[in-house]
């Protein structure tokens, strides 16, 4: 082996020390641990919810979610996407990237990873490598805690589709894990948005509202219809469309160009939070 191909593996098995050891401190942070049941709990109580409405009203459909959960508790899933990817999930997110930068300098650690031979682009590509990771796991929670929630309460079998047709059990589950990852690149690309926010402060607080704040801008600007041009440019606009999964044979246009769009986000602003990170003075 060259002399170029040891330190090549060198930099890779640090990098990957590295990165374990980020994932191992953002899952080991007992604010996010509380983060992560929260999510949990909150489909918990809409099963509960749905559940007291379907025996109060048993001989009435009660709307569309109530009848479509009381008839199999795998749709909760698909509900708890669609109650929490508007303000929960993006709450998440904002936290784990207000943390990302900011948090280390308001701790003092950054300066001691940077004086490790890591690098700085190496450093930031493993605090947004933690941030997707990050986003997955709280868009799993989600729809897993929607699926044993409502296996639970309401009991499992095939799905209709948003179609007519029926899928299998397996079939359901599976396009429910799809929709968790879809949901999750959306989320990862507001996580860049954070990062970028993170490089720009000190105060782990402040990049958390920032963030936050932007994606509440979003969904407000997504939601005015004046603005009808601008809503296919904006990130959220087609973060719903994972329920097109749901349809026989599945819609993609939506699902295409919304990924096409999370990740020209994502892009975007990993660049300019390496711009502003590459000459940021570490002040602690």
């Amino acid at each position: 082996m060259s002399a170029a191909e040891k330190t090549r593996e060198r930099r890779v098995h640090r990098s990957g020390r590295l990165f374990a050891s980020e994932l191992g401190l953002m899952c080991g942070r007992r604010r996010n641990q509380v983060g992560l049941a929260t999510l949990f709990a909150l489909v918990v109580l809409v099963g509960v919810a749905l559940k007291v409405s379907a025996m109060r009203r048993p001989g009435s459909r009660g709307g569309d979610l109530v009848s479509a959960v009381a008839g199999n508790g795998i749709y909760l899933g698909f509900a708890g996407l669609t109650i929490e990817i508007a303000l929960f999930l993006p709450l998440a997110v904002s936290v784990l990237a207000g943390d990302a930068v900011a948090g280390e300098a308001n701790q003092g650690t950054l300066r001691y990873l940077l004086l490790a031979p890591v690098g700085r682009l190496r450093l930031l590509v493993v605090k947004a490598g933690a941030l997707i990771v990050g986003s997955v796991i709280g868009a799993m929670v989600v729809a897993a805690g929607g699926v044993l929630t409502g296996v639970v309460l309401f009991g499992a079998g095939p799905l209709i589709s948003l179609s007519g047709t029926q899928l299998s059990v397996a079939d359901g589950l599976w396009r429910l894990a799809l929709a968790a990852l879809y949901v999750a690149t959306g989320l990862a690309a507001l996580g860049m948005i954070g990062l970028f926010i993170s490089t720009l402060t000190e105060q782990p607080i402040a990049a958390t509202v920032a963030t936050a704040m932007v994606g509440t801008l979003l969904w407000v600007l997504d939601a005015v219809p004046q603005l009808d041009w601008l809503h296919p440019w904006l990130l959220v606009d087609r973060w719903p469309a994972f329920v097109d999964l749901l349809r026989e044979p599945v819609f993609l246009d939506r699902i295409v160009a919304g990924l096409g769009i999370n990740a020209a986000y994502g892009a975007v602003f990993f660049a300019l939070a390496w711009l502003r990170f590459r000459g940021k003075d570490i002040t602690s």
